[in-house]
């Protein structure tokens, strides 16, 4: 290991550092605290939901590296240094979201919550089952993962429609921006699947009056939910308002308001409703931790980090 490679403070919660220390120090020392209040020794940290105020005691910070594709973990430090947050960004994180988006989709396409209930029920019975292209889907956040989402389903055959909070070009979808342009996108979206990043723009944005404007008279029989974006970008109570008012037919919800989700939550045992454990895209270190090695590296050959985090924007 070479003296001349810089320390690495990794500080993370709700996550077991072992895996993610025993990479990380393979090429390099890393620490799992701050050596006092002001640690003049540690060049990055990477983190998970770290402690507030444990990164203001790194006074020769160059970067910040977030475990997981979100950074509003980060964000929230009111403390924050003003350096560098990269964001991970990795072939296998979208490969994940990809598989997730694409087997929710298709469920709710194929009508697996109705074959489910007959089959408790020993129903032996065939809906009509509408083609893919028939059906719209409308994904919310067309970032890295929006677009190979987007992707995986136009090779399926769906119609794909695009929200962003500004005007972007994906190649074969259909593209809506802004608050103008978020009416006509959930009035013509059947299935809403929901990538935003967390931003005080987007907190609480999945609720009762966004999903009373998706489409109603669709080839499904209403309108389906998924969220594998942040659980703070929803409300629900109001998904579960709209579940009961017929507004919303189904959801999938990967992510919560709080997590682990409480058991005396209603979502649980609704029919309508399928629940994953925060799964759809977790991060691997095995993949993970060499990319944030190979770009320490590549900062410290005078070359510029890549993936930065827009502090203005959130993400």
């Amino acid at each position: 290991m070479s003296e001349a490679k810089g320390r690495v403070l990794l500080s993370m919660t709700s996550m077991h550092p072992k895996r993610w220390y025993d990479l990380l120090s393979a090429d390099r020392e890393v620490v799992l605290e701050p050596d006092g209040e002001a640690d003049p020794n540690i060049d990055y940290a990477v983190v998970w939901k770290q402690p507030h105020g444990v990164l203001k005691k790194l006074p020769n910070l160059k970067a910040i590296f977030s475990l997981g594709a979100g950074v509003d973990h980060i964000l929230t430090d009111p403390d924050l240094p003003d350096v560098p947050i990269v964001r991970v960004v990795a072939d296998n994180l979208t490969q994940y979201m990809r598989e997730y988006v694409a087997w929710r989709v298709l469920d709710h396409h194929r009508m697996g919550a109705t074959y489910r209930s007959q089959q408790n029920e020993c129903v032996w019975h065939e809906p009509p089952q509408p083609p893919a292209n028939e059906v719209n889907v409308g994904i919310m956040g067309l970032g890295e993962l929006g677009r190979a989402a987007a992707n995986a389903l136009l090779a399926l055959g769906f119609s794909v429609n695009g929200w962003s909070r500004t005007q972007k070009q994906v190649e074969g979808v259909a593209t809506f921006h802004g608050e103008d342009g978020l009416t006509p996108f959930l009035a013509s979206t059947d299935i809403l699947v929901v990538l935003l990043p967390l931003t005080p723009a987007t907190r609480g944005i999945v609720n009762y009056d966004l999903l009373n404007r998706l489409r109603k008279d669709g080839p499904l029989g209403g309108p389906a939910l998924i969220n594998a974006g942040r659980g703070q970008l929803q409300n629900e109570a109001d998904i579960l308002r709209a579940l009961q008012d017929g507004v919303l037919k189904e959801a999938s919800l990967d992510v919560f308001e709080a997590e682990p989700l409480d058991p005396r939550s209603p979502l649980w045992s609704h029919p309508r409703v399928f629940i994953t454990p925060h799964a759809a895209a977790s991060s691997d270190p095995a993949h993970l931790a060499p990319l944030m090695l190979e770009q320490m590296d590549a900062f410290e050959r005078g070359e510029p980090l890549r993936n930065l985090v827009d502090r203005e924007a959130g993400y």
